[in-house]
């Protein structure tokens, strides 16, 4: 177990290393050599030139300027002086409420910090029940721990302090919860009213098209809407299954990447010819010239493309029963997209389509039918991955203890026993060694995600974030406090009576904090601090910059900003708030680091997003209601940990009035629901009415079937030659009226008369026209 010394130790640590990676990070940022990886945002925006164009020879690889030295954290007054209107314009809305979610954390914990180390901290401490309990119960403890709720006796009424410290804390969480909830409701309304023309403004996603025997997907989807939506369809684009060609494209670009590096390196060096080995990782095989054998390569890859390519525009079988719909108004398209089209519920189902740039192709192949059938396999296969990791993870850090390692190595005991390398395993070694072991889960998570059949980056990336959440409240959290309680008091646990071992988890439960506190320090501290490195995009931009650039656009395409990580970086704030509103009213200790851990990440993260980051979609901050209902689950789940704290404490007085905290939480939980959250999931009419009506007077000739006609063409025939053909066979796109003379002989899908055709019998042949 963790003592204050251990604790002190880590501290020093983590400090170090994260004022560590900030000098070697000022130093990079400074050079004019990584200034692409530093600034890619502004790069990319088109605001900034490369510092090793111009000066002499050496300016343009190393800063000599040695003034620029001295303040080598002045980058972080710089990344809080941009006002939040303008990171908006900047950023986008998505990464400016990501922000407000570490400053959400900040004006939760900051007051409750203070209130706790003001009544509970001298509460617990002037109490002697530890020392007691290590003298007669051979319990384990610290001085840490001396701070905490355990120090308290049985039957005491200094618990009712602890109760309306909850009672406090939770009152103060809500509050702001709530107003949070409306700023950010009121920030994306005003967003979406203000934000620029976008193509998914106008388009819904239409899936599950029913057969017909007589039309193809395109005919059918033109006449439905045709008949349905007269006065405000305008346009369609099926839905193909082109995944075997984007594989194709893709692999083409590794091979075009190859023949661009034995260029460049025979340019170089042009005495002799280079050789490869086409054998497993170039180590044996047939010797071959490399620059001829990927120029063969390349062009058999692009005569593959081209007949694929034919196969996914003629065969019908390509064609997916799904449609992105267009229509000449929002507001046409959010009656759309928010209603139910058919009798049938199953059928031509309609929702929001993501913006272009948010669409994961590969999944609009996958059928329907079979989305219920593979998220049901992934629930399973979910289940299994979080308890059955709870075993590897209990091993883990079993090994990354004292005992464990004595027990493993006992050759290493005389090392571990010193005093200072002691400090460092108790105090640093567990928490990187749970960091370390938890590395791949999001990958994994992310591949179960897309398994799902998920549409758009955006849905894959908020449900790869619950399901990291909810395996780190299991594994993480839960399964720490409880196997770890339970093996640091093995030797009481088997000392007792089995009616008194509740008792011993009541009073080993907090003393879990420790270890909290260190994984803190490492996960917190020290690597957000080493996420400003961007160690890996710095390392593969030099690379490419040195093997592959030929052009400023090659140049360009190094660059790898990333994004914010919404997948991964909101399931680690949320394990925070976990932590510290658990454990504010339990071990108070706990909270200072947390606050450290925000106000850090806050200021970090904000640099990034200013500097680097670049999100690969726009939400409009559609996320914030699963953030929302993450904070609700961990004040609850921190309610009812404390109501069981306090039963194995004898509080029968005291502790059934903390019965009615979670039914209130709840309940705030519901109003909040119903008050703030359609105006994430539902776009109001009288809104797209009025910026339908302000563009209409603004540009009374916008062509906006033009606009639209190519939004939502998969990636790989854009930019292709034979785009106009494409364009042709995947869907209509005709300037003047068309009439569409349907080529089904049984019964249409509207069953009254249509205002177009004038028909009084839905069986008869129709003839649409599109005004």
């Amino acid at each position: 177990m963790a003592t204050l010394q251990d604790i002190g130790v880590s501290a020093g640590i983590n400090i170090l290393s994260a004022f560590v990676f900030f000098i070697i990070f000022a130093v990079l940022r400074l050079q004019p050599l990584n200034d692409r990886v530093y600034f890619s945002k502004w790069y990319l925006k088109g605001l900034r030139s490369s510092p090793a164009r111009g000066g002499a020879f050496a300016q343009r690889f190393v800063n000599l300027d040695f003034r620029s030295y001295v303040k080598f954290l002045n980058w972080m007054p710089e990344a809080l002086k941009m006002p939040e209107p303008e990171l908006i314009d900047h950023a986008g809305l998505d990464s400016v409420v990501y922000l407000r979610i570490y400053w959400l954390g900040l004006k939760i914990f900051a007051p409750i910090a203070v209130l706790a180390w003001a009544v509970l901290v001298p509460v617990n401490w002037t109490n002697n029940t530890l020392e007691m309990a290590k003298h007669l119960r051979n319990v384990t403890s610290s001085d840490i721990d001396k701070l905490s709720v355990s120090n308290i006796p049985e039957y005491s009424v200094r618990f009712w302090t602890h109760i309306v410290m909850a009672y406090a804390f939770t009152i103060w969480t809500c509050y702001v919860l709530m107003k949070e909830y409306e700023t950010i409701a009121n920030m994306r309304l005003q967003f979406v009213a203000s934000e620029a023309r976008r193509p998914d403004q106008f388009t819904v996603l239409v899936r599950n098209v029913p057969p017909d025997a007589d039309e193809s997907v395109s005919e059918l989807v033109e006449h439905f809407f045709l008949v349905n939506h007269p006065d405000n369809y305008l346009t369609h684009q099926v839905v193909c299954n082109a995944n075997k060609l984007a594989d194709l494209v893709k692999e083409k670009k590794k091979l075009q990447n190859w023949l661009d590096y034995y260029q460049l390196k025979y340019a170089r060096n042009n005495t002799q010819r280079i050789m490869v080995k086409l054998g497993f990782l170039g180590l044996w095989g047939k010797k071959v010239d490399a620059i001829e054998h990927y120029i063969a390569e390349v062009d058999k890859i692009s005569k593959e493309i081209g007949k694929e390519r034919e196969e996914v525009v003629n065969d019908p079988k390509s064609i997916m029963p799904a449609a992105f719909v267009s229509f000449k108004t929002r507001w046409a398209a959010a009656v759309c997209a928010q209603t139910q089209q058919t009798r049938n519920p199953t059928q031509w189902l309609t929702e929001w389509a993501p913006e272009p740039r948010d669409v994961y192709w590969s999944n609009l192949a996958i059928p329907y039918v079979s989305l219920t059938v593979r998220r049901l396999i992934m629930h399973v296969a979910f289940f299994f991955l979080t308890f059955f990791f709870i075993i590897p993870i209990a091993f883990v850090q079993s090994l990354a203890t004292i005992e464990g390692i004595e027990k493993a190595a006992p050759f290493l005991k005389v090392i571990v026993e010193d005093k200072f390398m002691k400090s460092v395993i108790q105090g640093f070694l567990p928490g990187i060694a749970l960091k370390l072991f938890l590395a791949f889960l999001p990958s994994i998570l992310m591949i179960m995600s897309k398994f799902e059949g998920f549409t758009s980056i955006s849905s894959l990336e908020r449900r790869s974030a619950f399901r990291y959440y909810i395996f780190n409240l299991v594994n993480v959290f839960l399964a720490s406090v409880i196997t770890g309680a339970a093996f640091e008091q093995l030797n009481s646990f088997l000392n007792q009576s089995p009616n008194q071992i509740p008792k011993t988890i009541g009073v080993a439960i907090p003393m879990k904090a420790t270890f909290f506190i260190t994984y803190i320090m490492v996960d917190g501290w020290a690597g957000v601090a080493g996420e400003i490195l961007m160690l890996k995009p710095l390392i593969m931009f030099h690379l490419k910059n040195a093997f592959l650039v030929k052009t400023e656009k090659d140049r360009e395409e190094a660059m790898d900003p990333g994004s914010i990580g919404f997948n991964t970086g909101e399931p680690r704030i949320q394990l925070y708030f976990l932590l510290g509103l658990v454990y504010a009213p339990v071990t108070p200790m706990l909270l200072p680091f947390i606050l450290v851990f925000f106000a850090l990440a806050y200021i970090v993260y904000r640099h990034q997003i200013i500097n680097v980051y670049n999100q690969e979609y726009e939400s409009a901050a559609a996320f914030w209601p699963d953030v929302h209902g993450r904070v609700i689950a961990a004040l609850v789940i921190s309610q009812l940990l404390l109501m069981g704290l306090l039963g194995t404490k004898h509080a029968a007085l005291a502790a059934p009035f903390l019965i009615a905290l979670p039914v209130l939480t709840i309940g705030f939980h519901h109003f909040c629901k119903g008050r703030y959250e359609p105006a994430f999931i539902r776009y109001p009419l009288q809104e797209a009415m009025m910026k339908d009506t302000l563009e209409t007077a603004r540009e009374p000739n916008l062509n906006l079937k033009g606009y639209l006609q190519t939004s939502y063409i998969h990636p790989v025939f854009k930019g292709d030659e034979e785009d106009d053909d494409i364009d042709d066979k995947l869907g209509k796109f005709e300037d003047e009226a068309i009439i569409v003379p349907t080529k089904r002989q049984s019964r249409r899908n509207t069953p009254a008369p249509s205002r177009i055709s004038g028909d009084s019998s839905p069986s008869l042949p129709f003839s649409g026209k599109l005004v």
